[in-house]
Formats: C-alpha cells, structure tokens, sequence
C-alpha cells in the first residue's frame, strides 16, 4: 500500500465517495470502523444509511438539498450510529464533482470525529457559566454592600426638607456615606463624607465611620468634638496598619423661630453650597480643615448659621466635583461650575437641587469615576 492510499484508509478522518443521488462507492477504513463495519459492506448503501434517525431526517430535508444547490457543505455537526446501535458526534464536510459536461458527478465526503471538540466546548460552557454564577454573585454581595453603608431613609425633623442622592462608582465598592438622624427631642444630627479608597477595606471603614459619628454625636453632640472622637477610633482601629483615613462634614439642626440653627464641623471635605432664599449661592466657610485619621492632633474648622424659609444647604463628595469633562484631565469643578450651576436654581428647594444633580450627574457619562453623594437639607418657604 502506498503513502497516499494508507492516508485515505488509516488517516484521522473518515472519507466516502458517492453518486449524486448518495449512494456510496467507496468508504476508507477509518469511517468503516466507527461503524462498526467494514467499507465493503457499506458499498452500496445510501449517506443516510449512516446517521441516527434524527440525523437523517436532517440530512435528507436539508443538507441534501442543500448540497445540490451550493455545491458544499462546511463542518455541519450530526450524528453517526453505529452497528451495535452507540452514536458517535461528527462534523460533516462535503463538495460536489463535476464532469466533462458540467454537471454534477460525485460527491466527496470528509467526515471529522467531534466527540473530543464536544467534550472541550462543553467543558468550557459549564466553565463560563460557572464564572458568570460567580461574578453575578460577587456583584449581588457588592450591591447588598453598597446598600448597608447608607441609611434606609433620613429621619427628617419636623419644619425642614431634606433629600438625598448616591450614585456609585462603576469600578468598585466606593466610601461615601450620609446620614440624618434625631439626637434628642429637639436636636438631629447629619454628616457626609468619604473615606480614602475602594474596595472591601473602604467599605469596612465606611461602615466603622458611620456608626462612631452617631455614637460619638449621642455622647456630645458638639461637631468638632465628634471629629475629635472619630479621629481617634480611626487611630486606634489601624495603629501599626496602613493609614485609613476620610474627608467628613459633620453638623447638628436645632429648630429656632421658623428656622433651624446650624452647627458645623469640617474635616477636610469640600464646604457645602447654602442657596439662599433671595437667590444669592455661596460657600459655607470650614476651610482649613484636616482629613480624619491622618494625625494624632487633627485641626478641625466649625462654623454656626441659620438656615431660614426659603434656604437649602447642600453637601455633596468629590465624585460630582471631580467629574471627568471634556477632553483631556478638565475637571467639572476645575473653574467653579457647580456654584455658576447652583446659582442657575436658587433658591430652590431639596427635591429640585437633588433632581439636577442627578442630572447633571448623567449628562457627564462615564466621566462620572468615582461614586457620588449628595445630600440636600433646606427649610420649606412659609406659606402667606
């Protein structure tokens, strides 16, 4: 036997001739002995002979067709079955021979095992599958965890408004947090902030942070002295450890003749925006401010305002500020764009401000890096 006829009847794949009508001429030994057969006794039989019942209702009704008008068929997965009855998965491939007159004069047939290439895509579906369960997983625990750093509602005291927003990063678990909640019968007590960095750690001192806050404000509700407080949990939490550390706005409300008094602390977050109720915007000034948890003697900035009928102050993180726009490194607040665009509003009330935001905040795209917080606090204008 020669090289090339021992490669047609011991190569990797099966080979048949037929006639245009699909009976077979030749068959090489390797198809015979997937058969369980031997190419002498499949000389004579039809294509269709080969396949499972499903295979061959598929190959007359289509493939045969199919083959007469094109001329060739190109790695079609079905079914052979065998003499004792087992099956065994192949890709089919074939074209049409032509004679001297131009029509159709034989059919040549590559038949390639597929069973190890099925096992390979199954394997690598149930892997994908198993990596999308995890991931689907990992980020329904990321969205539960988001949730729990941020109050289920603000505890809203009677005579102000009061609205939120927080729209997180797209990359990570993020550290800002908000809250407003009652201190006494009289007194309620609010911050906001962010906590340096992402991730499972930032979430940790998210959650650590918040908690101290409300604690820390029970015991003494002065808003320098709950910094101090907090300050030195953070210390204390990661002595030894990589710093942790957070920009914080902390204030109590206290309602006096149609208004509230407001208290405030700054520890290195941006200063709030009061709009007025004549219209007027400006900063509410606690610069100079220290971030918490740098230092064991931290400088803290407080300020004492009323908000009157009319007044919305609004605290908001770096996310919105910081917003990515236009081309290059702009930043949206590079030239004081959120003052011009409050200014554009005021006076307006918390609903509207956090609707702008909010707004805005999807007007910048993926410019938006890092997650948002916002949080509004205003005293309804009295009615006439």
């Amino acid at each position: 036997m020669t090289d090339v006829e021992d490669l047609w009847e011991n190569g990797p794949s099966g080979q048949l001739a037929a006639t245009t009508d699909g009976c077979i001429l030749v068959v090489n030994t390797t198809l015979a002995s997937w058969l369980g057969s031997t190419p002498n006794a499949l000389c004579g039989k039809q294509i269709n002979d080969l396949f499972t019942v499903g295979g061959r209702i598929h190959y007359e009704t289509h493939l045969s067709p199919l083959l007469q008008m094109s001329g060739r068929l190109d790695e079609i997965s079905i079914e052979l079955q065998s003499v004792d009855g087992s099956r065994r998965s192949v890709f089919l491939s074939a074209n049409v021979k032509s004679g001297d007159d131009g029509r159709p004069a034989l059919l040549r047939v590559a038949i390639h095992d597929a069973r190890e290439r099925r096992s390979y895509e199954r394997a690598l579906l149930e892997e994908r599958q198993r990596a999308e369960s995890a991931l689907a997983r990992a980020e329904s625990l990321t969205d539960t965890l988001r949730r729990s750093l941020l109050p289920p509602s603000l505890s809203v005291p009677q005579g102000l408004s009061a609205a939120a927003h927080y729209q997180p990063s797209m990359q990570d678990i993020g550290g800002d947090f908000y809250d407003l909640f009652p201190l006494s019968h009289n007194t309620s007590g609010f911050f906001l902030g962010d906590v340096c960095g992402k991730g499972p750690e930032a979430a940790a001192i998210t959650s650590l942070t918040r908690y101290t806050l409300r604690t820390a404000a029970v015991i003494d509700p002065d808003p320098i002295t709950v910094l101090q407080r907090l300050n030195d949990v953070l210390g204390q939490e990661f002595r030894g450890g990589q710093p942790r550390f957070c920009t914080v706005l902390f204030g109590t409300l206290t309602p006096d003749d149609g208004g509230f008094t407001v208290r405030l602390a700054g520890g290195g977050h941006p200063a709030p925006l009061l709009l007025g109720g004549s219209g007027e915007v400006g900063y509410l000034d606690v610069s100079g401010g220290m971030a918490v948890g740098l230092t064991d003697r931290p400088r803290f900035v407080a300020a004492s305002f009323r908000l009157d009928p009319g007044d919305t102050m609004l605290l908001y993180s770096d996310g919105l500020t910081e917003a990515r726009v236009g081309a290059g490194i702009h930043r949206y607040d590079d030239d004081g764009a959120l003052r011009t665009f409050m200014t554009t509003l005021a006076p307006a009330t918390t609903d509207v401000v956090v609707t702008e935001i909010r707004s805005l905040l999807d007007s910048f795209g993926s410019g938006v890096e890092d997650d948002t917080a916002v949080l509004a606090l205003g005293v309804p204008k009295q009615a006439l």
